[in-house]
């Protein structure tokens, strides 16, 4: 498995885990698709200027060197007053149940560790979500609590995890 940065020619991805009512059930539901090429766009170019940290999965070049498991991304912003970064993931549904999501958060706030500027990193899996709670716990991610957030508009109930991958990172 290895993390690449997102590219103009993911908008199927895209498509596939962010307007799926699957890939999205924990997200509030899926995002419509138009619009799709300019958000791919966009992280591309925010990717490729080191702002943000959008990365692709892919699982294995040798197999399929094209193939797109989901994507991993680290991004800064503001909440509650306060800068923060931000980790979240996603996983394609063939891929799932892989291990890849866990190996694909661990090497970003591995790489994260060791560029030192994003401090400590939040994620902000739906209390609901299993499997991306089960990554946080087993990463060494803390458990703040529960809080509302705000994702694409919509008010969504999430556990709330940091690390700090200087220090934590199991």
């Amino acid at each position: 498995m290895r993390l690449r940065n997102v590219e103009a020619g993911d908008v199927e991805a895209y498509v596939r885990m962010r307007c799926d009512p699957v890939m999205m059930a924990e997200l509030g539901g899926p995002l419509p698709r138009e619009g799709m090429e300019e958000k791919v766009t966009q992280d591309a170019r925010s990717a490729a200027a080191d702002l943000d940290w959008i990365r692709m999965i892919v699982p294995d070049d040798d197999v399929v060197p094209e193939a797109v498991a989901g994507s991993v991304t680290l991004w800064a912003h503001e909440t509650d007053g306060e800068l923060i970064s931000e980790i979240g993931w996603m996983v394609l549904p063939e891929f799932q149940g892989r291990g890849l999501a866990k190996r694909a958060v661990r090497l970003l706030l591995e790489q994260a560790r060791d560029d030192r500027r994003w401090g400590e990193v939040h994620a902000y899996p739906a209390t609901t979500n299993g499997p991306s709670n089960g990554i946080c716990r087993s990463l060494g991610f803390r458990l703040v609590g529960e809080r509302d957030i705000s994702f694409a508009g919509r008010l969504l109930r999430s556990n709330e995890w940091v690390i700090d991958p200087g220090v934590d990172l199991a």
